[in-house]
């Protein structure tokens, strides 16, 4: 039996695990790397192993950095089958499909700019293309339930725990007889916390033999909750005193619902103004939300006693969809009063980067970062104090007032990783991926009795 680390070594993003039991290939996740440009090298290497050589491809949630590479790992010959939650499901097709659009936007752009200067290189291909990701949906097959064991092939099955990180996500147990021996491997796919709106709190593991975890946050304690939230009123409240605009970088999935969520609350407890008008700017987000109301199985009590009792937690007075490309544009009119949540989070690609354009160089106007920013991105750049950022060809200074609030991560922080790990009981080793240098190590100096292994891309391991 192996196991073998093909994406988020070392790195947060990527996520892609194999474990080889026999002649059964199962692979965890299938993610994209995200962050500079230079990534786009990584993204399209080989894999570091057969795509049709896998039979089970389980995913723990739809973030781009756990699905994003499936239509590549399709398009280059994989036949498996691809399990996952129904919610995942659903959020996977939405990201997917997007990844793709923005992939062919990006290489039809680098084509044009390759021919205006008369250059007659060879014409930049997508990592994939639409028609990949829908060929991609194919392979979607059981859907996995939580706490439901699932049979993988003879000896082998897989339960998915409910990570609450964001709708439908999973860690997933895999219970194996091989060879006269039983293991039991936990991959904690990407983990939330505890006491967070709209989803349930994680599932405490169970005790195993082998983890394989992430560390994003394992050198850090997030800002409690409720101080994070009146902090996002304070700056709303203060930027709008000063007569600009609030721009919130914001993923898509899970981050821009539970914003919704509490600007609604805002309001209704006379802390925002009535009067707030509040745009979505973000088609993938928009239909993210409608994929959220289908879904309240996934919910906590309190947000499912809210639609219980016929109350959107997602609707709020003053709140605009704007799904076409033109009241995308249209936004960048407006003064101040407003508050416009546009992906992309990091701002590496999406509206957003259009809405920094045209307010990042106003002293008026605030920037609000809600979620972590990998190293390289343009949002990681303003949090660290660039004085200046580059935006379609122009360097925009930076002059809006920068909030950075951690407690709306999707994440569990050190303690709350600590806390899960020990949960699993005495593990013989400890795998620790989806993390940098830093938090890895630090979170690594805290685990005890356990084998701690920070794998290397492509390494392989005996378990």
């Amino acid at each position: 039996m192996k196991i073998s680390f093909h994406g988020a070594a070392h790195q947060v993003t990527g996520s892609c695990h194999l474990l080889q039991v026999g002649e059964t290939r199962i692979l965890v996740d299938c993610g994209l790397y995200q962050g500079s440009h230079e990534l786009r090298e990584d993204n399209s290497a080989d894999f570091g192993f057969d795509p049709a050589e896998i039979d089970y491809l389980l995913l723990t949630h739809a973030h781009l950095d756990h699905c994003g590479r499936i239509p590549l790992l399709a398009k280059r010959g994989f036949q498996g089958e691809i399990i996952t939650t129904s919610a995942s499901r659903e959020l996977a097709r939405l990201v997917m499909l997007d990844a793709a659009h923005l992939q062919e936007e990006d290489a039809e752009w680098q084509n044009r700019k390759e021919r205006r200067h008369n250059h007659h290189s060879r014409e930049v291909e997508p990592l994939y293309t639409t028609l990949d990701a829908l060929d991609s949906l194919d392979f979607f097959g059981r859907t996995a339930e939580y706490g439901k064991p699932l049979e993988l092939g003879e000896r082998i099955r897989a339960t998915y725990i409910d990570a609450g990180h964001i709708l439908g996500s999973a860690s997933v147990l895999l219970e194996i007889d091989h060879k006269g021996r039983h293991r039991r491997v936990l991959f904690s796919g990407d983990l939330g916390y505890g006491g967070r709106v709209i989803l349930r709190d994680p599932t405490p593991p169970p005790e195993v033999d082998i983890v394989v975890m992430e560390t994003t946050y394992g050198d850090r304690r997030h800002k409690a909750l409720e101080p994070s939230v009146a902090e996002l009123y304070d700056a709303i409240n203060a930027t709008f005193h000063r007569g600009g605009n609030v721009i919130i970088p914001s993923f898509a999935l899970e981050r821009s619902q539970e914003i919704l969520y509490y600007l609604r609350e805002g309001v209704e407890q006379d802390q925002l103004p009535a009067s707030m008008q509040v745009f979505l700017d973000s088609p993938m987000a928009i239909s993210a939300t409608e994929i959220f109301r289908h879904h309240p199985e996934c919910y906590d009590r309190e947000a499912a006693a809210l639609f219980d009792a016929g109350h959107d937690p997602f609707d709020l007075p003053g709140l605009h969809m704007t799904r076409e490309t033109a009241q995308s544009i249209a936004l960048n009119r407006i003064g101040g009063g407003a508050v416009i949540i546009a992906g992309s989070g990091m701002c590496t690609g999406g509206r957003v980067r259009h809405h920094l354009k045209h307010n990042l160089w106003r002293r008026d106007s605030s920037v609000i970062f809600v979620g972590y920013a990998a190293i390289g991105t343009p949002a990681r750049r303003i949090i660290d104090g660039a004085k200046d950022i580059r935006l379609f060809g122009e360097e925009i200074p930076v002059h809006a007032r920068i909030h950075t609030i951690g407690g709306f991560s999707a994440h569990a922080d050190c303690d709350e990783l600590l806390a899960w790990q020990r949960h699993t009981g005495n593990p013989e080793t400890t795998f620790l991926v989806h993390g940098e240098d830093d938090a890895m190590r630090a979170f690594a100096t805290q685990l005890g009795h356990t084998r701690v292994v920070m794998p290397e891309l492509h390494q392989s391991f005996d378990i």
